[in-house]
C-alpha cells in the first residue's frame, strides 16, 4: 500500500489520505427499541463514499448489537422504508446530506423483535490492559461504558451498561465478583484466596456432608461453590450473597466498611472452627502460621528469658511513633520490627540470675516463617494532635522477591537461656512489640492455643542454608482515607506469571509498573507532611509464597477435580443453563402495563407479561384471569384496547386481529412501552364500539340549569377535523339533547373554560387533543342571551371547578352546641343549596335578626347595666379570679350569639325564620339559669381538650392571657369564671386596647410583619365581616362515624370553594362549632397526622385539595397584630440551660413591661414561679443562644422585631436589672483554672462600651487576677460553648490582639457572648496517662450528654463478626 506523509509528518495510507479530503456525512442515530435507550444518541461522522452495509456495521459496533438484528430508518418521516442492510449504495447516493448537516436516523426493531445484544467476542475492542494508571479500569468502581472506538468518530460514549457485559466472561478468562454495596474488602480477599493454589486445592478436597449441616449456613461449602463458579462460570462477574449469608450477615452488613486484614483473621478463625475433626483442621496453620521468639536478655550476665509466639501476619509500622520520617521499604520496616530496645533507668529488668534490676535488651526474633507470608502495612493510625484517625500514605517499597534470611534467628539455645515456651500462643495472627504502632495491642488477638504440627518446631525452623526466599503474588490495595475508601487486589497468576487487577466485577491485565505505583507516597522528599500530599492509593496487605519447588503446587484442572467437585460443577452448570433459558424467555416476553375498570373493584392496575408469540386472544384470556373477572363478567364481554393512562385516552381497538402475535401487535418485545393496555368490559346487551387511530376522546358532562347539577361524564369519540356543528350532532346522538339550543364549553385546563361558538371551526383549531372534557347545556332558558361570564352556566362551571371536599373534625360538645348548632345542621342536611339564595331573603333574615336582637337588649337592659358597672370596676386588674355575676356573663353570651347570627345571616338563608327566632329565644331563656349551667363548665372542657391533644398552642394559657387587664373578650378563665364569646367587635379587644395605650391617636396600618405572621383581622375598617364582601360556595353535610377517630368527636363533610379566605371559612363554620369564629382555631391535618394551625386569615384554601382533613380546636384565635410566643427559662449554670415554661400572646404596640405584667400571673399558676417584675428580664432567643436583652420601655414591632411562633428567653435575676440602655453590653464570663482542670460558673458582666480594656477591668474585679496576668478568649459554637478541659488551654484563641470587642476575631456585637478567662501564670495540672485517659472518658461522657461534639472521640465502627450458627443471637444484650 502506498504511504504518503500527513500534516503531522507521519505516514498514512494514501486511500485514507484521499478519504479525508472527501465530504463527510454527520449521522445521528436514535435508539427507539426500548424506553431505556430512547434518549440515547449515537453520532457517526463518515465519508460520503461509505456504503450502507458499512453504516450498519459501525452502528452495530457502537450500539453493542448484532448486525442484522435491527433496522435503520429516516427519523424525520414515517413513510420511507428502512435502509437496505446489504446495500452497496454510498451515503451520498442515499439522500444523506454532507457539509455538517445532521442526518437523523432511527434504530428500530426488525420483524417485531428487539435487537440482539452482541457478546464480548463480537465486540471489536476489548478492555484496555496496557497499564494501570490513574484513569485505568481497575480504579473504576461500577460498570464500564460501552466501547466508543468503532467507526470514524470517537465522540460517543453510551452511559448504558450492556446486559451482555454482565453475562460474558472477561477476555482475561477470569471472573469478577459483584460488589454488594461496600464489600470490596471481601472481594479482594476472596480473589486472593482463590488465586492461592494450595488453599483452593485444599478447599476442593474437602467434601461437604449435607446430612450434617445446612448448606446455606456452611461457610466452607459456600466458599467451595464460589471457587467453582470463579473457575467454570461463563459470566463476567458472580454474586457473593450466598457466602455472606453463610457468615450470618443480613443485607445491612453489605453497607458496612471493614478492614481486609480484620476480615482475614475472622474468616480464618471461622474456617478453623468449621473444619475441626477434618483433614483440613490444621490447614490455616500449615499455610499461614509462623513462629517468633519474644525475649529479654540481661546485659550483665547474659541470662535470657523468652517465650514462643505464633503469628498469621506481620504488622509493619509505616512511620514510627513520634518520628517525622517513614520507613522507606518493607525490609527497613522488618529490620525495625526485630530491632531490640534497651531497658535501663526506671525501666530496668529484674534478672533472675543476678537477683537485682539490671540493664537488659528486649526484642523479637523470627524462628519460623510460614509457607504463605502475610505482611500488613499499618497505614491506619491515630493522630494525637488532631485526635482523629488518619491514613499514612507514605511511600514504602516492597520487592517481588523477598529474602527473609537476614531476619531469622540462627542462634542455638545455650544452657544459660531459660526455656519458657508457651504452647498456648498468646498472639495468634499477630506479634507483640513495644516499638510497634501505638494503637496495636494484644486485645486485637484471639487466644486459640494452636500448636504447630507433630513434626515439632525445631524441624521446621528454616536455617540459613535453606535461603528462605518468598515471591510476591498478591497486593491488596486501599484507595481513600481513614474514614472510608475502596479495596482492590493485584494478583499474579501462578499459571502464566501474568499480573491481573481484580477490581470487583472488572478483571484486567496489568504490568510490573502498575504494581510499583502502589508503593504510595509522592516523588518528593519523605518529610513529615509528605503523607498529606501523597496519593491515597497504596498497598495495604502483601502476600508472599515461599519459593520451594517441592511444595509449590499448581491449580487443579477441571478434569482432575474430585468427584464431589465434579458433581458440584455439573449442578452449577445446570443452574446456569436454567438461568440462561429463563433469560431467553424474559427476552421474548412483552411486559406492558394493564388497566381494567373492574365492575366491583373500580380501576385496577397490573403488569401483563406475555410471550411475543401469544395471540391477542390468548393475551386477553391472561388479562381476564389477572384482573380477577371470573364470575363477574364473561370472557366474551372483554377485550384489550390500546390505552394512554396519562391522558385517559383510548387510542385504538384491535378488531379482526385476535390471531395476531402480541410481539407484532405491540411493535416488538420490550420491558416497557410508551403506551398501555386496557381490558375493556361491557354488559351482555351492549356492543363494543370500534376505536380508530386518529380519533380523540371527549368526556361530555351534561349541565342541568334547573337543578344546578352536573352529570357524570359520557365518553364520545370524535375526529380533530370535525366542525363544531358536526360535533354538536355527535353529542346530541349520545345524550338526546337538542343540537339547536346546545351550548358546548371546553375545559382546556384547570379554570380555563372556553365556549365553542364558531360553527365551522374544527376541533383541532379549538385546541382539542387526545383526551378532552366538555360541558354541554341545552335548554330554552334566557341564560343563552347573557354574556358567558355573566351566565348561570359559567357560575355553575366555575363553582364545579373550584369546589373541594373537606372532612372537618369538630371539637367535643361545647357550650351552646346543642342549642346553637342543631338548627344550622338541619339546614345543611335538608337544603340542596343551604347557603345560597336571593338578596331579598338575606335582607329579611337580617331584619328578623336585628329585631330579635333589639328585643333581647330591651328585656335585659338591667343586666347590661350591671355588667358595664362591673367591667369599669375591674379595669386595670387581672380577672383570673373574677367574681362576675352569672347574669352579666350570660348576657354577654347572648349578645355575642346575636352578633354571630347577624354576621353570618347569609349562611342560613334557607332556614325557617321562626327557627332563628326560636334559637335566639332559647339562648335567652337559658341565660337566666344558675351558674351551674353546662355552658359554665366550658373552661374545664376547653382545657381538657387541649391536654388530650398535647398541643401547646391550645393550652389553657390562652384563657389566662385573655383574662388580663387589656382584654374583656375572654372565652374562659382558670377559675371556671364567666364565659364570654365576643366576636371581636367590642372596643376592648387586645389589639385595640394595647394600641390605644401604646399609640394613642395613631391610625392602625397593615404592615409587612403582620402580614407575614398571618395575624390579620377578620373585619375591615368599618367593622363589617370580610366574608360578606364576596359570597363563595359553602355547603355542609353530616359525616358518618365510620372514618371518624372517636365516637365523641363530631365530623362534617364540607363542599367549599377553595378561593374562600380562612376568615370567611371560619365564619361559615360558626353555626357548627357553636362559638364565634374568634373563639376557635383551625388546624390542617397532614398525611403523617401532624397538625399545623392555619392563622393567615386573608389567605385562601387554594393549597387544600379533595378529602383533606381539618381539626377545629376551641380557644381564642389570634387577632390582627397578635403573635403566639413560646417562653423558655434561661438557666446559665444548669446542665440543660433551656427550659420551656408557657405559651403566651404578645401584641404589636405592647411594651416589654406590659408583656411581663401579663406573663407573671401565668408563670405563677402554671409553673409555680412567684417572681417580682423587677427581678426578671426577657431576651432574644436564637435556637439555644441567649441574645439581646429587652428593656422595659421597648415596644414590640417598633423596637423589637416579632414573628409568628416567636421564642424568647425569660431570665430570673439575683438583683435588680442593671441593663438600662441599648449602648450597654451583657457578656457571660467563665473562669478556666488550668491547675485544677476545672471551669467556674457563669458570671454576667455589664459593659458600658465595646472596649477590651473595660472587659479586662471587669474580669479583674470579679476574679482578683492582676491585669497583666489576665488572658481571655471567646467561646465557640452554641451556648453554653462547652469545650473539653483537655482542649480549652490550647485550642481557644487566647488574648487576641485587639482593642475593641466588635472586630475580628471576637465579633462580640450583641448580648449573650461567652468569654473564658484565665491567669496566664497558672500552670496546667500534670496528668499521668491513666489520669488523662480517665479524664478523657469523663469529658466525653459530659459533652455527649450536652449534645456537643467530642473531637477526640474516634469513629465508632460496627464490629466485624462471622456467625457460625447462621446468624446473630436475638437477645437484646448482643453487641
Amino acid at each position: 500500500m502506498e504511504m504518503v506523509p500527513s500534516e503531522e509528518n507521519q505516514f498514512v495510507p494514501k486511500e485514507i489520505q484521499n478519504a479525508a479530503e472527501e465530504p463527510r456525512m454527520l449521522c445521528i442515530i436514535q435508539d427507539i427499541t426500548s424506553a431505556k435507550t430512547v434518549n440515547e444518541r449515537l453520532t457517526l461522522n463518515l465519508p460520503a463514499s461509505t456504503k450502507l452495509s458499512k453504516l450498519y456495521e459501525d452502528v452495530a459496533k457502537k450500539a453493542g448489537y448484532v448486525n442484522g438484528t435491527f433496522e435503520l430508518a429516516w427519523g424525520n418521516t414515517q413513510d420511507m422504508a428502512p435502509l437496505d442492510h446489504s446495500g452497496e449504495m454510498s451515503l451520498s447516493d442515499s439522500a444523506f446530506e454532507p457539509g455538517g448537516k445532521k442526518n437523523f436516523l432511527q434504530l428500530t426493531d426488525k420483524d417485531g423483535e428487539q435487537p440482539q445484544i452482541a457478546s464480548v467476542q463480537d465486540e471489536s475492542a476489548t478492555a484496555d490492559s496496557s497499564g494501570l494508571d490513574d484513569s485505568s479500569q481497575e480504579r473504576f468502581i461500577g460498570p464500564l461504558p460501552r466501547d466508543s472506538t468503532a467507526g470514524c468518530s470517537g465522540d460517543y460514549s453510551s452511559p448504558a451498561y450492556s446486559y451482555s457485559s454482565i453475562l460474558n466472561k472477561s477476555e482475561t478468562g477470569y471472573v469478577g465478583l459483584v460488589n454488594q454495596a461496600m464489600t470490596c474488602y471481601l472481594n479482594s480477599l476472596l480473589q486472593t484466596l482463590y488465586m492461592t493454589p494450595e488453599f483452593r486445592n485444599a478447599l476442593y478436597n474437602w467434601a461437604f456432608e449435607e446430612s450434617e449441616e445446612d448448606p446455606v449456613n456452611s461457610i466452607p461449602y459456600q466458599l467451595q461453590r464460589l471457587f467453582v463458579l470463579l473457575q467454570t462460570s461463563k459470566k463476567r462477574a458472580i454474586e457473593t450473597t450466598d457466602v455472606t449469608r453463610s457468615f450470618g450477615w443480613d443485607s445491612s452488613e453489605a453497607w458496612q466498611q471493614h478492614d481486609v486484614q480484620e476480615l482475614c483473621r475472622v474468616m480464618f478463625d471461622a474456617l478453623e472452627q468449621k473444619w475441626k475433626q477434618t483433614e483440613q483442621a490444621d490447614l490455616i496453620n500449615q499455610l499461614y502460621q509462623g513462629k517468633l521468639k519474644d525475649y529479654v536478655r540481661c546485659l550483665e550476665c547474659g541470662y535470657e528469658s523468652w517465650r514462643i509466639d505464633t503469628y498469621l501476619d506481620i504488622p509493619l509500622v509505616i512511620r514510627p511513633f513520634g518520628a517525622s520520617q517513614a520507613y522507606g521499604s518493607v525490609e527497613e520496616a522488618l529490620q525495625a520490627f526485630i530491632q531490640p530496645e534497651t531497658l535501663d533507668g526506671p525501666n530496668q529488668y529484674f534478672c533472675e540470675r543476678c537477683k537485682k534490676k539490671c540493664d537488659a535488651r528486649k526484642g523479637l526474633r523470627f524462628l519460623h516463617f510460614p509457607y504463605l507470608l502475610t505482611l500488613q502495612l499499618k497505614r491506619f493510625d491515630f493522630d494525637y494532635t488532631t485526635m482523629h484517625r488518619i491514613k499514612l500514605n507514605d511511600r514504602m517499597t516492597f520487592p517481588e522477591e523477598l529474602d527473609m534470611s537476614p531476619f531469622i534467628d540462627v542462634e542455638d539455645e545455650s544452657p544459660q537461656t531459660e526455656s519458657s515456651t508457651d504452647s498456648g500462643a498468646e498472639n495468634e495472627g499477630s506479634c507483640h512489640s513495644d516499638q510497634m504502632s501505638n494503637d496495636f495491642s494484644t486485645d486485637d488477638c484471639v487466644d486459640e492455643g494452636i500448636c504447630l504440627d507433630s513434626t515439632g518446631s525445631t524441624e521446621r525452623v528454616l536455617k540459613p542454608k535453606s535461603l528462605p526466599t518468598f515471591e510476591l503474588f498478591s497486593v491488596m490495595v486501599h484507595s481513600g482515607s481513614a474514614a472510608g475508601g475502596h479495596y482492590y487486589a493485584c494478583i499474579k497468576s501462578f499459571s502464566d506469571g501474568q499480573w491481573y487487577s481484580f477490581n470487583d466485577q472488572h478483571v484486567s491485565k496489568i504490568t510490573h509498573d502498575d504494581i510499583r505505583k502502589t508503593y504510595g507516597g509522592s516523588s518528593g522528599s519523605r518529610g513529615y507532611y509528605s503523607s498529606a500530599f501523597a496519593s491515597s492509593t497504596n498497598a495495604y496487605m502483601l502476600i508472599y509464597r515461599l519459593k520451594d519447588p517441592s511444595r509449590n503446587t499448581k491449580y487443579l484442572a477441571v478434569e482432575d477435580f474430585p468427584e464431589h467437585i465434579k458433581s458440584l460443577v455439573q449442578k452449577e452448570k445446570e443452574s446456569e443453563e436454567q438461568e440462561k433459558r429463563q433469560r431467553e424467555i424474559e427476552r421474548n416476553t412483552c411486559k406492558i402495563k394493564l388497566f381494567c375498570m373492574h365492575p366491583v373493584k373500580m380501576m385496577m392496575e397490573s403488569k401483563l407479561e406475555v410471550h411475543k408469540d401469544k395471540t391477542l386472544k390468548e393475551a386477553t384470556e391472561m388479562a381476564y384471569k389477572l384482573m380477577d373477572l371470573e364470575g363477574v363478567v364473561s370472557l366474551d364481554c372483554c377485550r384489550l384496547v390500546k390505552y394512554d393512562e396519562f391522558h385517559e385516552y383510548l387510542e385504538r381497538s384491535y378488531e379482526g386481529e385476535e390471531d395476531t402475535p402480541m410481539g407484532l401487535l405491540l411493535g416488538g418485545v420490550k420491558s416497557s412501552y410508551m403506551f398501555d393496555l386496557l381490558l375493556e368490559t361491557r354488559r351482555p346487551e351492549q356492543v363494543f364500539q370500534p376505536y380508530k387511530p386518529g380519533e380523540v376522546m371527549v368526556k361530555v358532562h351534561v349541565v342541568d340549569l334547573t337543578t344546578e347539577s352536573i352529570a357524570s361524564p359520557i365518553s364520545v369519540r370524535a375526529y380533530l377535523n370535525q366542525t363544531i356543528t358536526e360535533f354538536k350532532q355527535l353529542i346530541a346522538q349520545a345524550t338526546g339533547l337538542s343540537a339547536e339550543t346546545m351550548r358546548v364549553v371546553l375545559e382546556r385546563c384547570y379554570n380555563d373554560l372556553r365556549p365553542l361558538c364558531v360553527p365551522n371551526k374544527t376541533l383541532k383549531a379549538e385546541g382539542f387533543f387526545r383526551s378532552n372534557k366538555v360541558f354541554v347545556e341545552s335548554s330554552e332558558s334566557p341564560d343563552h342571551q347573557v354574556a358567558f361570564t355573566d351566565s348561570l352556566l359559567w357560575k355553575l362551571l366555575d363553582r364545579h371547578g373550584n369546589t373541594i371536599r373537606l372532612l372537618v373534625l369538630l371539637p367535643e360538645q361545647s357550650p351552646g352546641t346543642m342549642a346553637n348548632r342543631t338548627p344550622c345542621q338541619k339546614v345543611g342536611v335538608d337544603s340542596e343549596e343551604p347557603f345560597e339564595g336571593s338578596k331579598g331573603n338575606r335582607k329579611s333574615v337580617e331584619a328578623i335578626l336585628e329585631e330579635s336582637t333589639e328585643k333581647l337588649k330591651n328585656l335585659s337592659l338591667q343586666q347590661q347595666q350591671q355588667q358595664q358597672q362591673q367591667q369599669q370596676q375591674q379595669q386595670g386588674s387581672s380577672t383570673s379570679d373574677s367574681q362576675k355575676s352569672s347574669d352579666a356573663s350570660d348576657f354577654e353570651h347572648i349578645e355575642s350569639l346575636t352578633q354571630e347570627a347577624d354576621s353570618n345571616s347569609s349562611l342560613c338563608v334557607a332556614a325557617d325564620n321562626r327557627e332563628l327566632e326560636n334559637r335566639i329565644k332559647a339562648v335567652a331563656g337559658g341565660s337566666s339559669g344558675a351558674s351551674s349551667d353546662p355552658e359554665n363548665q366550658f373552661a374545664c372542657e376547653e382545657r381538657s381538650d387541649s391536654e388530650v391533644n398535647n398541643d401547646r398552642s391550645t393550652s389553657s394559657v390562652d384563657s389566662d392571657i385573655l383574662s388580663s387587664s387589656h382584654s374583656s373578650d375572654t372565652l374562659c378563665n382558670a377559675d371556671n369564671g364567666p364565659i364570654q364569646l365576643a366576636n371581636g367587635l367590642d372596643s376592648h379587644s387586645i389589639t385595640s386596647s394595647r394600641r390605644s395605650k401604646a399609640h394613642e391617636g395613631k391610625k392602625e396600618t397593615w404592615d409587612t410583619a403582620e402580614e407575614d405572621s398571618g395575624t390579620d383581622s377578620e373585619y375591615d375598617d368599618n367593622g363589617k365581616s370580610k366574608a360578606e364582601a364576596q359570597y363563595l360556595y359553602f355547603r355542609a353535610e353530616p359525616c358518618s362515624q365510620d372514618d371518624s377517630s372517636t365516637d365523641t368527636q363530631k365530623s362534617l363533610v364540607l363542599h367549599v370553594d377553595k378561593r374562600i379566605t380562612l376568615a370567611a371559612f371560619k365564619q361559615n363554620l360558626e353555626p357548627y362549632v357553636g362559638v364565634a369564629s374568634t373563639q376557635f382555631k383551625v388546624f390542617r391535618v397532614y398525611a403523617n397526622n401532624q397538625e399545623f394551625e392555619s392563622v393567615r386569615l386573608n389567605e385562601t384554601l387554594s393549597s387544600f385539595s379533595d378529602d383533606n382533613k381539618i381539626t377545629i380546636r376551641l380557644g381564642r384565635a389570634l387577632k390582627k397584630g397578635e403573635y403566639r410566643v413560646k417562653v423558655y427559662q434561661l438557666l446559665v449554670n444548669e446542665a440543660e440551660p433551656c427550659k420551656f415554661l408557657v405559651d403566651t400572646v404578645f401584641a404589636k404596640g405592647m411594651t416589654v413591661r406590659q408583656s411581663k405584667e401579663e406573663l407573671l400571673p401565668q408563670l405563677k399558676e402554671h409553673c409555680k414561679l412567684d417572681l417580682s417584675i423587677d427581678r426578671v428580664r426577657l431576651r432574644k432567643k436564637t435556637w439555644k443562644n441567649p441574645g439581646t436583652v429587652f428593656l422595659d420601655y421597648h415596644v414590640y414591632e417598633e423596637d423589637i422585631s416579632i414573628s409568628s411562633n416567636w421564642e424568647v428567653f425569660l431570665e430570673v435575676l439575683n438583683e435588680p436589672e442593671k441593663m438600662k440602655s441599648m449602648s450597654q453590653l451583657a457578656v457571660l464570663t467563665r473562669r478556666w483554672s488550668p491547675s485544677t482542670m476545672k471551669l467556674g460558673p457563669f458570671q454576667e458582666v455589664i459593659l458600658e462600651s465595646s472596649s477590651v480594656e473595660e472587659l479586662k477591668d471587669k474580669l479583674c474585679e470579679i476574679s482578683n487576677i492582676p491585669l497583666e496576668q489576665l488572658e481571655f478568649a471567646k467561646g465557640r459554637g452554641t451556648f453554653p460553648c462547652d469545650i473539653s478541659v483537655l482542649e480549652i488551654h490550647q485550642d481557644l484563641d487566647w488574648n487576641p490582639k485587639v482593642s475593641t470587642l466588635n472586630v475580628w476575631p471576637l465579633y462580640i456585637c450583641d448580648d449573650g457572648a461567652v468569654v473564658f478567662y484565665r491567669d496566664s501564670t497558672e500552670e496546667p495540672m500534670e496528668l499521668s496517662e491513666d489520669e488523662r485517659n480517665e479524664l478523657m472518658k469523663k469529658e466525653s461522657s459530659r459533652l455527649l450528654k450536652t449534645g456537643h461534639r467530642v473531637s477526640y472521640s474516634p469513629r465508632k465502627e460496627k464490629a466485624l463478626k462471622i456467625y457460625l450458627d447462621g446468624g446473630p443471637a436475638k437477645d437484646s444484650g448482643q453487641d
